[in-house]
This record gives structure tokens, C-alpha cells and sequence, in this order.
């Protein structure tokens, strides 16, 4: 079969029948044969709408016409090709994929998850809130509630960019998120400290609440030394 240069776009049809075959284990390649369509437009249509794990025809459909109304010059998939590092997109969402499975098992929820490994792999580092949207293929309330609980948790620091807001994680995340854990420890140490003081030092409930601060005191030196150890050791060379 002849692949034409100017095939016509995707339709809802064609999103059910990629999404069936992704469900089946089909590879991009087979099924860009089933829909006589280039593997590479298969492949963007996956990774811009929340890649093998999470495409879903619908909301596919509708990220498209969310990107249709868009301004342009808003932040799209590059091609393959157009790639200057040559990185296989295949592999990058499968890693995607993994590192996103990884944060909802540790408790983050699902849409921060894809917010937050999407901003870590991208070179970036940054997204509009309409690029989220058309990238993961969600509504802009998913994205809005997600990215705020990003940002309240210091995950995510919002800068203004002309009439919208750009989400930007930095290198030192981690960092700046093990301080904001070393006060809430010490938070938490001083409150126990006071209860056992409360209800007494001799009591079951306040040798209890001791103990507690005492494993709060311990942890909190542990992480300021850890730290201000990565600071010293690793952070001072990326400034």
C-alpha cells in the first residue's frame, strides 16, 4: 500500500482502532499498516495524548480539538526525526510509564503523576497548562487541580508568562522538598514533646508520645545532615 504525504487526519474511528490495538499489544508498526498510515503518526498520536498505558480514544478526540483552538506558537511533540539527541520515543514513554506507576505506588495521584514525570523528562522542565492538557490529553480542571497540589507542596513553582502561567520543576526539587520534610518533622517533634509533657512522662500514653518525639528528633538530624551533604557534594556542582 502507497502511504500518501498529505493523508487525511485522524478521526474518531481511527483513535478507537489505535486504541484497540494498543490494548491487543499491537506494535506502532502494525498499527500504522491496519490504518494504511505512517508509523510516525501513529507514534506522535500516542506519546501527545498520554502514551501506550494511557491512551484513550475519546479523550484523544477531544485533546485534538483542544490543540485546534489553540494560539499558535504553543509547545508541540517534535518528530522523531526532528529529535537532535535521536532518542527513541518508544523507549522514553515506556520509561514514562514506569517512573509514572512508580509515584501513584508511593501515593502521588495518578494525573500529579503524569504532570510531574512529564516536567522531569522534558528538557524544559516547563509546561503551560495548555500544553498539559494537549500533551496528556486530560481536561484543564485535571490539570489545574493537579498542578495546584504540585505547587502548594513546593514540587512545582509557577512563573508568569504573558497572559498565562508556565510550571517549571528545577534541578534541586528534591532538595527544596527535603527541607519543606525536615520542618514538618520538627513540627511533629515538638508536638509529641508536648503532649508526653501533657499527659505525663510516667504514663503509657505520654512515654508513647516521647518515643515518638524522640524518633522525630532523630530523623530530622538525620535529614539535615543528608542534606546539607547533597548541597555540599552534589548541589554546589550544578549551580
Amino acid at each position: 500500500m502507497t502511504l500518501t504525504v498529505n493523508a487525511p487526519r485522524l478521526t474518531y474511528e481511527d483513535r478507537r482502532r489505535i486504541a484497540a490495538g494498543l490494548a491487543a499489544g499491537h506494535s506502532y508498526a502494525e498499527i500504522a499498516r491496519e490504518l494504511g498510515r505512517p508509523r510516525s503518526t501513529i507514534s506522535r498520536e500516542v506519546a501527545r495524548n498520554g502514551g501506550p498505558g494511557h491512551y484513550r480514544a475519546n479523550q484523544a478526540q477531544q485533546a485534538t480539538g483542544w490543540r485546534a483552538r489553540r494560539k499558535p506558537g504553543v509547545h508541540q511533540a517534535a518528530p522523531v526525526a526532528d529529535d537532535p539527541d535521536g532518542r527513541d520515543p518508544e523507549a522514553v514513554h515506556a520509561f514514562e510509564e514506569r517512573f509514572t506507576d512508580v509515584m501513584i505506588q508511593s501515593g502521588v495521584p495518578p494525573t500529579v503523576a503524569r504532570i510531574l514525570v512529564r516536567l522531569f523528562t522534558s528538557d524544559s522542565g516547563s509546561y503551560t497548562a495548555a500544553e498539559l492538557v494537549a500533551l496528556l490529553g486530560v481536561s484543564p480542571a485535571s490539570v489545574s487541580k493537579a498542578v495546584g497540589w504540585l505547587v502548594a507542596r513546593g514540587l512545582v513553582r509557577r512563573e508568569r508568562e504573558g497572559r498565562h502561567d508556565r510550571y517549571v520543576i528545577d534541578d534541586h526539587i528534591w532538595y527544596q522538598t527535603w527541607q519543606s520534610s525536615v520542618r514538618s518533622m520538627a513540627m511533629w517533634r515538638e508536638f509529641a514533646q508536648e503532649g508526653a509533657e501533657l499527659l505525663g512522662a510516667g504514663s503509657p500514653a505520654g512515654i508513647r508520645l516521647h518515643t515518638t518525639s524522640q524518633f522525630f528528633q532523630l530523623l530530622t538530624e538525620e535529614m539535615v545532615q543528608a542534606a546539607e551533604h547533597w548541597r555540599r557534594k552534589i548541589g554546589g556542582r550544578r549551580r
